[in-house]
C-alpha cells in the first residue's frame, strides 16, 4: 500500500469517523437530477497545511453535495479544522520553547555552587577565587543565562541605564553624533558603561520630546551644559545624579565634571600662529553660553589685549550647519582681514579653506589655519589642516566612571573635578613655507 501524505492521512481519518456522509445517505430530496447525486468531483488539497507544512498536490474524490450559498464560500469544516488546530498547537509549543531560558538556579546547579556565588561571580562582587569566577561565567555562557533586568531593578532599585545628552543649544535641533568629537566621546562612554554593567541611552535635549519621562535613568551625562541649564536643574531635583562634560558655570548642581584647560589651549595656539609669522590673528567662535565657547573666546580677547592687537572675530550659532560657512566668509571679507584664524568648531577648517579659495588666498602663504576637531580627514586636505584635539575618548570614559561611582555611592560625596590635557597636531596649514634658495655648485679649479 503506498505511503500516504499527512493530509491524505488526516482526510482518511475524517472519513472513518463519519464526518463525511457516505453516498448512500445523501439527501435526494433536493431539486437536482439523480445523476448529479452520485457524481464525483476532484477537490485540490494542495492549499491546506498540516502541522505547518504544505501538503503535496493530491486530490480526494468526494461525492458532490448540494450546499447553501453561505457554506459554498468556504471549504467543508472537516477539511480545515484539524489542520488549523494542529498548526496552532505546533506554533504554541514552539513559542513555549522560545520563552524557556536558563535561570540563576540552573547555573548554580550546573556549576556546582550556590546561587549567591553565581550572583557574586557575574556581578564582580564578593571574595571569590578567579578560577571560580571564570568557571561560573563559562557555565552561564554555555547555558545562555542572562540576568533579569526586572529582577535587578526590584533588588537594587536601579535600572542599569544612564543617559547622555547635549543641552548647549536648548530647544534648537542638533544632531550632535554627526560631529567627530561627540561621536568619539559617545563610543568611549558606551564602552565604559558596559564594562561596569550599565547601558548608555542617547537622549534628545529638547523638552518637546517625551522620551525623558519614559526612560528610568540611574544617572545622566550632560555635555557642555549652558548657564542655568534647566535640564540639569530638573534632573537634580528628581534626585538623578548628573556629571558634566564641561566645567559648569556658576552654581550648576552637578556631582562631578570633566573638562580641558581651554584657556591654556587657546593661548598655546595663538602663540604657535604668532611664531609662524602671523601679525593679525582672527577667531571664529560661537554665540552659545557654554563653558567651552565662553572660556575660549575670553582667552583670545585677553591674548589680544596682552600683545596689543585689535580683536578680529566672527560669531555664529554653532548648531546651524550653514552658519559656519557664512561666518568664515564674513571674517575673510573684512577690511582688517586676519592673516591667521583659529576656529573653535569641527567644520571651521573646511569652511575657512573654502572661503580662502573664493578670495584667492593661499594657505598657508597668505592665511594660516587651525581648528578644533577630531576628524582624521583633516590630515588629507590640501593643504593638511592643523587641529586641536580635546581627547574626547578619555573624557567619555572619565565622565561615565564618575557617574557610576555617584550612582553606587562610591567616593566622598563631594563634587569631583578632572582636567584633561589637549593635543595640538601641527600640519602644513599653520606653518609658513620658508622661501626657496638656490645654491650654485662650487666652481671647479679647471674653470679658473
Amino acid at each position: 500500500m503506498p505511503r500516504r501524505t499527512p493530509v491524505a492521512c488526516a482526510l482518511a481519518r475524517i472519513t472513518r469517523t463519519g464526518e463525511v456522509r457516505r453516498p448512500g445517505k445523501l439527501d435526494h430530496t433536493a431539486n437536482r437530477p439523480d445523476r448529479m447525486a452520485n457524481q464525483r468531483v476532484q477537490i485540490p488539497c494542495s492549499a491546506w497545511h498540516f502541522k505547518g507544512r504544505p501538503a503535496l498536490p493530491i486530490y480526494r474524490n468526494v461525492t458532490a453535495q448540494r450546499r447553501s450559498p453561505a457554506s459554498a464560500t468556504r471549504p467543508p469544516e472537516p477539511y480545515y479544522r484539524p489542520a488549523m488546530t494542529a498548526a496552532g498547537n505546533h506554533q504554541a509549543s514552539r513559542s513555549g520553547r522560545r520563552l524557556e531560558r536558563a535561570g540563576i538556579r540552573d547555573v548554580a546547579a550546573a556549576a556546582g555552587v550556590s546561587i549567591t556565588t553565581v550572583s557574586d561571580a557575574l556581578n564582580g562582587k564578593g571574595r571569590l577565587p578567579d578560577a571560580t569566577r571564570r568557571h561560573v561565567r563559562e557555565v552561564a555562557n554555555r547555558l545562555g543565562y542572562r540576568p533579569s533586568a526586572a529582577a535587578r531593578t526590584l533588588r537594587t532599585g536601579r535600572s542599569g541605564l544612564i543617559g547622555l545628552t547635549v543641552t548647549t543649544y536648548g530647544e534648537e535641533p542638533f544632531t550632535f553624533t554627526e560631529f567627530a568629537y561627540f561621536a568619539e566621546m559617545a563610543r568611549a562612554a558606551t564602552s565604559a558603561a558596559l564594562a561596569r554593567g550599565y547601558a548608555l541611552v542617547i537622549l534628545p535635549a529638547s523638552s518637546r520630546h517625551d522620551v525623558w519621562s519614559n526612560v528610568a535613568l540611574d544617572g545622566t551625562v550632560v555635555i557642555d551644559p549652558s548657564d542655568h541649564d534647566p535640564v540639569v536643574a530638573d534632573l537634580v531635583r528628581q534626585g538623578i545624579p548628573v556629571v558634566s562634560d564641561g566645567r559648569p558655570a556658576g552654581n550648576l548642581p552637578v556631582h562631578a565634571w570633566v573638562d580641558n584647560d581651554h584657556e591654556q589651549a587657546v593661548l598655546g595656539i595663538l602663540d604657535h600662529l604668532a611664531d609662524a609669522g602671523a601679525r593679525r590673528i582672527g577667531l571664529l567662535t560661537g554665540t552659545s553660553t557654554d563653558t567651552y565657547t565662553r572660556l575660549s573666546t575670553t582667552a583670545y580677547l585677553d591674548w589680544c589685549e596682552r600683545v596689543g592687537q585689535e580683536p578680529v572675530y566672527e560669531s555664529y550659532p554653532a548648531h546651524d550647519p550653514c552658519a559656519g560657512a557664512v561666518a568664515a566668509d564674513r571674517l575673510l571679507a573684512r577690511p582688517d582681514r586676519p592673516d591667521a584664524v583659529y576656529g573653535l568648531f569641527d567644520p571651521n577648517g573646511t569652511d575657512l579653506l573654502a572661503a580662502a579659495r573664493r578670495y584667492g588666498l593661499r594657505v598657508p602663504e597668505d592665511l594660516l589655519l587651525v581648528c578644533c576637531s577630531e576628524r582624521a580627514a583633516y590630515a588629507t586636505t590640501e593643504p593638511p589642516i592643523s587641529t586641536l584635539s580635546l581627547k574626547p575618548g578619555r573624557i567619555g570614559t572619565a565622565v561615565v566612571q564618575l557617574l557610576i561611582d555617584a550612582i553606587e555611592g562610591v567616593g566622598s560625596g563631594r563634587p569631583v573635578a578632572q582636567v584633561m590635557p589637549t593635543d595640538l597636531i601641527v600640519r602644513a596649514s599653520s606653518q609658513r613655507r620658508s622661501p626657496r634658495t638656490t645654491v650654485s655648485p662650487p666652481r671647479s679649479p679647471e674653470n679658473d
